[in-house]
């Protein structure tokens, strides 16, 4: 009776040991900073390999069950270009404007938008973009053309009544990718989209470690960015609108 007892407990303690070896382990941000950017650019660099433009510029993911994808071509097999600050630039080829119309750094834009915003993470030494949440997303929403989003540029008078600065409102990262495009000029709001190319923010050049607006009743802190996107038009900023 004594061995019986001994063989359950013994399988009892091995299913549970072999249990909790399966249990995905929860992911802990690292509390240094440098951990985290090198998650973001390790994490962006594979999403660069796992993804792809469709024929309107969406982004798709490579399948890995149907072949139908497999003359596509990666996103790091695009060109894509990484600056400075760890923002990466892709420029969707024929899809652009011409000779179309610089942007300025103060423009109020009008443009087609998808964007999501993910945590790089590394899990059992595999670091990608994981918990994706969305940002803004004109095309599977609204249909319509976003207009001067304030996490572009925010007007002076929503910073003095909130007290604070403008990091605290806008993406940085974004402000500095889209100058490598140019910008339709009064593309009507009821074109179909085609979508100029791919813009992909680490933590760092967006709202990193620090407070910002309540864009999604989620904190966006150490999230990484995707922004997918084609600008419809550009004016120059009034002074009124600043």
């Amino acid at each position: 009776m004594k061995k019986i007892f001994l063989y359950i407990l013994a399988g009892s303690l091995c299913f549970s040991a072999c249990k909790k070896d399966d249990d995905p382990q929860t992911f802990v941000e690292p509390d240094d900073v440098a951990v985290r950017n090198t998650y973001d650019d390790q994490a962006i660099q594979k999403f660069l390999n796992d993804n792809y433009l469709d024929s309107q510029g969406n982004i798709k993911a490579f399948s890995v069950s149907d072949t139908i994808d497999d003359h596509e071509k990666k996103l790091s097999e695009l060109n894509p270009v990484k600056l400075p600050s760890g923002v990466v630039y892709v420029v969707r080829a024929g899809a652009q404007p011409t000779p179309g119309k610089a942007i300025g750094g103060t423009d109020v834009l009008k443009m087609m938008i998808r964007t999501n915003h993910y945590l790089a993470t590394n899990t059992d030494g595999t670091v990608a973009l994981n918990s994706p949440g969305v940002f803004v997303n004109t095309i599977n929403n609204s249909g319509s053309p976003l207009s001067d989003p304030m996490w572009y540029y925010v007007k002076e008078k929503t910073m003095t009544e909130a007290s604070k600065d403008r990091s605290f409102f806008e993406i940085e990262g974004f402000q500095e990718g889209l100058k490598y495009f140019k910008s339709f000029v009064d593309k009507p709001d009821g074109d179909p989209y085609n979508l100029q190319g791919v813009i992909l923010v680490p933590s760092r050049a967006a709202f990193a470690r620090s407070p910002h607006y309540n864009y999604t009743n989620t904190s966006l802190q150490n999230r990484t960015f995707v922004f997918n996107f084609q600008i419809y038009d550009t004016k120059t900023r009034l002074q009124s609108q600043e």
